[in-house]
């Protein structure tokens, strides 16, 4: 449903409020850059090369599930959504991107030298681009707690398989994040390792590299009743290899159909 939290003329997000106690959060699938934001970037940002390419469609079973979704649609090169506002480090000592990016996850510059926003511009937007989004996201958590007395938030990722910058090595196929099991109740936690032990078609992990970014920390502490888990998926599970931004439903479909039983069970274990 269109939101009066939409402060620009294009768009900040998709929402759409369903009924369950499910919420499906993507926040890095976006790929628009405003136009005066685009003239500052150098060819290397305007590629929006560290998109979630289409990562919310392998859950596009959600609806049928009565899930709340929320699809945003700029780029994580405006203002990246799953960061603190205020800048603070997800793991320290390690490389990442900030909440306005300067650089690709390879350490490629995105803007070129002299023309990175400064201190104004990233509160700018953070006001325009971030606060909007969370805005949102915390209403439609309050909302399903109001009606269930509980919700659980998946923040859905993705990312390429081999970063050296980020990680050694190959990242397995899934990447469950539940900072350390502190954002997942005993019950949902359990739903999630039974599953994890039947499941051997994708390599998987909890709490590896990747342990939740700023949505599942801050949203997972936020109330006994709200959930989160983030779910951060290798591309190439799903992604034309020889187009790497092109969806392959040829190869997407088996993963979809892998995720929504996880889905449904962890719905179940609330």
């Amino acid at each position: 449903m269109p939101s009066d939290l939409q402060l620009t003329d294009h768009p900040l997000f998709d929402f759409t409020e369903g009924a369950s106690p499910l919420v499906i959060a993507a926040p890095h699938v976006g790929t628009y850059i405003p136009p005066d934001i685009a003239a500052k970037l150098n060819g290397t940002g305007r590629a929006v090369r560290e998109t979630d390419f289409h990562v919310h469609r392998l859950f596009d079973f959600a609806r049928e599930l009565g899930a709340t979704t929320l699809w945003a649609t700029h780029s994580r090169y405006v203002v990246d959504l799953n960061r603190d506002p205020e800048g603070a480090n997800l793991y320290p000592g390690k490389f990442e991107t900030g909440l306005c990016p300067v650089s690709d996850f390879d350490r490629n510059p995105i803007y070129p030298e002299g023309h990175t926003p400064c201190a104004a511009e990233i509160e700018f937007r953070r006001d325009t681009y971030w606060r909007p989004y969370h805005t949102q996201l915390k209403t439609a958590l309050e909302a399903t707690v109001a009606r269930h007395g509980k919700a659980l938030l998946i923040d859905a990722h993705s990312i390429r398989g081999v970063i050296p910058s980020l990680f050694e090595g190959r990242l397995p196929d899934l990447n469950f994040g539940a900072n350390s099991g502190v954002t997942l109740h005993e019950n949902t936690l359990r739903a999630l390792q039974d599953w994890r032990a039947k499941t051997s078609t994708y390599s998987h992990v909890l709490d590896g590299r990747f342990k939740g970014g700023y949505t599942t920390r801050h949203y997972g502490a936020l109330s006994q009743q709200i959930q989160a888990l983030q779910i951060e998926i290798v591309q190439d599970t799903y992604l034309d290899s020889a187009s790497p931004h092109l969806y392959d439903a040829r190869i997407a479909a088996p993963l979809s159909q892998t995720l929504r039983p996880l889905v449904e069970a962890l719905v179940e274990s609330l």
